[in-house]
Parts: structure tokens; C-alpha cells; sequence
């Protein structure tokens, strides 16, 4: 389970930083480590910082953007030490291992730490599904990232023991990060081609209702029904009209298609 966790760096200023994220992953047997635009990699100071975690920046992927970092992850947990907007109702560490081991049994699952100084964006944190905080001292909450990273990689550690971990569910693995923006980039079209919104206005009705599909957590065939219902609203897309079925014919397919 452990192997199918990524790690994901937004633009880590120091390099040291990422070398010290090494060493805490392989402390806790996590292997991927992803690195979002570092401002300087490869680097000297991060080897002397992993301390016999050189492998892992070896086999560092470095890319251009969050999405191709998390692309084909069904599941993409943010970290934040920040108050965010009450459409988030972030997990404390423990909550979130159990998730991610139930998930990372069959599928990848991106961890996405944002910049030492600023964290991750709101247009960043869109694109993860859950939101994860560590409980810390209000008054002194922000913990350097690869202490932030040590504390999940724990709690994850501890709940993959075998006394711990406990059998996944079965059925259809969630929809992949790149599956669910296609549906959330189709749903804002549409609801602007019907006059739903307004353009320019859209902020917190999406945000809402990506809290809301992300909390349901659908699988690829539902987001592909999602999508078709969604044409169906734009008026071009109406199955029944490109084939001419019968109604009651049509409907019975569909219904054996959802199954």
C-alpha cells in the first residue's frame, strides 16, 4: 500500500527542505516523491539534508504543474496549517491514513504540500479532494513542510501494520483527479450555457459543488453518466435524438449501462 502514496512538493524554495523530505518519507517506507517547479534541484545541500535518502531524489519526478502531479490519483489530500473557507472540513492525520490506506490498496494517492512560506493556493487546493491539518498550538500552528510530512508519513506507518490495517471495499475504484476536472470544467460550462451562473461569478457555487462530488467520491462510469446528463442539459448531446430509439427503449439501456 505504502508504495502507491506520493509525496508532492508546489514549489519548494530550499533545497535543503526537499532533501529533508526524503529522509522523513524513507523513514516511514514511502517511495514517490513528485516536485512541483523547485526553485533549485537537483542540489548538493538537499543530499547532505536526506542523510541516506539519496535514492529518492534520484528517482525524483520533477514536473511543470500540480496536474500532471496528480492526475491519475482517484484520491489528492491537501496539508494546510491555514484556516480555510467553510466549504473545507479538513481531517486531523489519523482520519486521513485511513482513508489513503483503504484507497492506495488498488489505486495512487497524492499527499500535495504547498510552498514553505505561502502552502498551497485556493486554486491549488481546488484540485485536491480532502483537505488534512495537523493540530498544533493556535498560536504557533505552521510546521516546517518536512515535519509536516513526518507527522502523515507516520500515521500512515502506524495504521498499515498488520494488527491495524483492515480489509478495503470492494465495487468500481473512484474516478482519477484528471477524470473528475474533466467533469467539473463540463458542469461550469453548462450550467453557464443555461443561464445557472453568471460569467465571472461562479467562485463559490463551484467550490461548493466540488466539496460536494468530491465527497461522493464517484467512480469513472458515474462521472461518464454525470457527463452525459450534463450534454443531455446543453441540448446538443441527447443520445436518443443521434440514434432515434424509441423512449422506453433508450431508458432501459441507460438503466443497464448505470448498473
Amino acid at each position: 500500500m505504502l508504495q502507491n502514496i506520493r509525496v508532492v512538493l508546489v514549489e519548494t524554495s530550499h533545497p535543503g527542505n526537499i532533501g529533508a523530505v526524503a529522509r522523513a518519507m524513507k523513514n516511514m517506507d514511502l517511495q514517490q516523491l513528485v516536485l512541483v517547479r523547485p526553485k533549485v534541484f537537483p542540489s548538493p545541500e538537499a543530499v547532505a539534508r536526506a542523510s541516506g535518502a539519496e535514492d529518492l531524489l534520484a528517482g525524483a519526478m520533477v514536473v511543470d504543474d500540480l496536474e500532471s502531479a496528480i492526475a491519475d490519483c482517484p484520491l489528492v489530500i491537501g496539508a494546510s496549517a491555514r484556516k480555510r473557507s467553510e466549504i473545507w472540513t479538513p481531517m486531523d492525520p489519523r482520519e486521513m491514513a485511513g482513508m489513503v490506506l483503504a484507497q492506495a490498496r488498488t489505486a495512487p494517492v497524492a499527499l500535495v504540500f504547498g510552498r514553505e512560506r505561502t502552502g498551497l493556493t485556493a486554486e491549488e487546493l481546488d484540485r485536491c479532494s480532502h483537505l488534512v491539518q495537523i493540530p498544533a498550538n493556535p498560536q504557533h500552528a505552521s510546521l516546517n513542510i518536512a515535519m509536516a510530512v513526518q507527522v502523515l508519513a507516520y500515521e500512515l506507518y502506524v495504521a498499515c501494520r498488520p494488527e491495524v490495517a483492515s480489509a478495503g471495499e470492494g465495487g468500481m475504484e473512484p474516478a482519477t483527479a484528471g477524470q473528475m476536472e474533466g467533469l467539473f470544467e463540463h458542469l461550469q460550462q453548462t450550467l453557464l450555457d443555461i443561464g445557472f451562473l453568471q460569467p465571472g461569478r461562479e467562485g463559490k457555487i463551484l467550490q461548493r459543488l466540488r466539496r460536494l462530488f468530491y465527497r461522493a467520491r464517484p467512480d469513472a462510469r458515474e462521472v461518464n453518466i454525470l457527463r452525459g446528463i450534463l450534454s443531455a442539459a446543453q441540448g446538443g448531446k441527447s443520445m436518443r435524438r443521434q440514434s432515434g430509439d424509441a423512449p422506453g427503449r433508450r431508458t432501459q439501456e441507460t438503466s443497464r449501462e448505470a448498473r
